[in-house]
């Protein structure tokens, strides 16, 4: 494996990282703001904090394929 599939992995798995940092920050003032006038919607609010996560594990698992060489020519 040359240092360019290391470095791609790692770009990978960084932004992915970064755009859920990201995202996660902005969802979860509003999820702060939608359990303060209503508690009755916790629920949702976990679901929404949640989906963002998804990012990273894909990022995770485009990162896994790089360093393994699996899919693409």
């Amino acid at each position: 494996m040359t240092d360019v599939g290391f470095i791609a992995a790692a770009i990978s798995i960084g932004l992915c990282a970064l755009g859920t940092g990201l995202a996660q920050s902005h969802i979860g003032s509003a999820v702060a703001g939608l359990i303060a006038e209503r508690p009755e919607e916790r629920g949702l609010a976990l679901v929404l904090l949640a989906i963002p996560e998804t990012l990273v594990v894909l990022g995770f698992v485009i990162a896994i394929m790089i360093l393994f060489g699996i899919g693409g020519g």
